[in-house]
């Protein structure tokens, strides 16, 4: 254990792990986070390119908690989110009859904008993929197929990854929490970004599809604060995503093209195509968080509360408490 304060690893930059880490840091604790990808925000993630941006991930996010509440009036107040009040269509019989009423938010510009103003104030390390760690007496070190083996040591470790990623770094040194974690279905989602030269207006800016490979498009630039191009996003169903997750790329956009076409939607000028292995569990857990005080790791996530933006930062949030319960970081 450090002198000073608890000095915590967080693997993973989207919403559980942010929230986690913020929490920890602003209670004392000295925090790093570990991110794979170029920057924060996990599935609350954006696409950009020249002259156009798309949120390919989390499409909104609702609120009933009231903690998490709280935490959206602070976004709202420091303008990285705010109300989106689209006009939904449900389209296909079975499934949702109805669209519901509940209010929807989203990040703004973008739906990454809440991840970054969370990672701002921490030490966040993009590009970086820890793909093993071990535990030495003077605390956990962790092993990089960037960097190699990192000199640092941490009294802690958050693994805020999808569950099949936190079975592969625990499976080494815990199995069984491996086990248990890689028993937790996550489900795929095909997700493709449509550009077009003229507004495509439907009559609806969203649509809820009960029928075919589709199940949700969006009109992307409805949302505040958007600009650029105008912009759509498909993503399929869990269903056809796991029959199609190793299909050529470019089969997969012309069969979800084909399916647009179908609700009248117009050939785009440009398309990208992204696959989300892990794009949600397919069961909520019993437990919001997992912490293993005999050997300082802990794990963090929606897959562990229920799959929406809500749970992801709430999860964090349980962590981070189970960490400070047992271990209080030192003033």
């Amino acid at each position: 254990m450090s002198e000073t304060r608890l000095n915590v690893a967080v693997v993973g930059a989207g919403l559980a792990g942010l929230a986690c880490g913020r929490h920890l840091q602003d209670a004392g604790c000295r925090v790093t986070v570990f991110e794979k990808a170029r920057g924060p925000g996990g599935r609350m993630s954006t696409r950009r390119a020249d002259g156009w941006q798309c949120d390919h991930g989390a499409q909104y996010f609702t609120v009933r908690d009231n903690a998490f509440r709280e935490e959206v009036a602070r976004w709202e107040a420091a303008g990285v989110a705010a109300l989106w009040e689209p006009k939904i269509a449900v389209i296909g019989g079975g499934g949702r009859a109805e669209p519901d009423s509940v209010a929807r938010f989203v990040g703004v510009p973008r739906m990454s904008a809440p991840a970054a103003w969370l990672a701002a104030s921490l030490q966040v390390h993009s590009g970086v993929t820890i793909d093993d760690m071990r535990h030495e007496a003077e605390g956990w070190r962790l092993h990089s197929k960037e960097q190699g083996l990192h000199a640092e040591r941490y009294d802690a470790l958050v693994l805020a990854v999808p569950a099949p990623q936190a079975a592969v770094l625990l499976e080494p040194l815990l199995p069984l929490t491996a086990m248990q974690s890689n028993a937790v279905a996550m489900l795929p989602s095909w997700t493709l970004m449509l550009r077009f030269a003229q507004p495509h207006t439907p009559g609806y800016d969203a649509a809820f599809i009960n029928e075919g490979p589709l199940r949700w498009i969006a009109r992307d630039s409805s949302k505040p604060g958007r600009a650029g191009s105008e912009v759509w996003v498909l993503q399929a169903s869990a269903e056809w995503s796991a029959a199609h997750i190793e299909d050529d790329e470019a089969v997969v956009t012309a069969l979800l093209l084909e399916a647009f076409a179908k609700l009248g939607g117009p050939s785009p000028l440009g398309v990208t195509a992204h696959r989300w292995r892990y794009a949600k569990a397919g069961a909520a857990s019993s437990r919001q968080a997992v912490w293993l005080p005999a050997v300082q790791v802990g794990l963090c996530g929606d897959w562990l509360g229920g799959g929406r933006v809500e749970d992801a930062w709430l999860s964090g949030l349980a962590l981070a408490a189970k960490v400070l319960a047992r271990t209080p970081c030192l003033p």
